[in-house]
């Protein structure tokens, strides 16, 4: 029993490599998300997490259609997108009676639908 599980939870991880950097990742991630996940919690804006996540997953994507897989292409791409879906939930809120967490939620409603789009066609 013991050899069983051994084999299935830890050979993967001291046998490949790839294995070891993405648990490496993960606790990276885990570490450096927690502390921004609470503090948005905390100012009742758990929807902005999940708004720029989608927001800069298309502008990722563009920088890598535009140059391949170069992490620097792909930053700049993400940091654009998210900027201007900042941009544009910040007009939103200012120019009508909308609260910034409810414009968001549009601006991401809206990007959720082109990527919907993209996937029919």
């Amino acid at each position: 029993m013991s050899n069983e599980l051994y084999s299935l939870f830890i050979e993967p991880f001291s046998e490949f490599s790839f294995m070891q950097r993405a648990w490496w990742g993960c606790i990276v991630l885990s570490l450096s998300a927690t502390p921004i996940g609470v503090f948005l919690t905390l100012r009742k804006m758990s929807l902005t997490g999940d708004a720029m996540a989608h927001a800069i997953l298309p502008g990722v994507a563009v920088g890598f259609l535009i140059s391949g897989i170069s992490i620097t292409a792909m930053t700049i791409g993400g940091i654009m997108a998210g900027c201007i879906v900042a941009v544009l939930a910040g007009m939103v809120a200012r120019h009508s009676h909308a609260e910034e967490d409810s414009s968001l939620a549009s601006i991401l409603l809206i990007i959720l639908s082109f990527r919907g789009v993209n996937y029919l066609c």
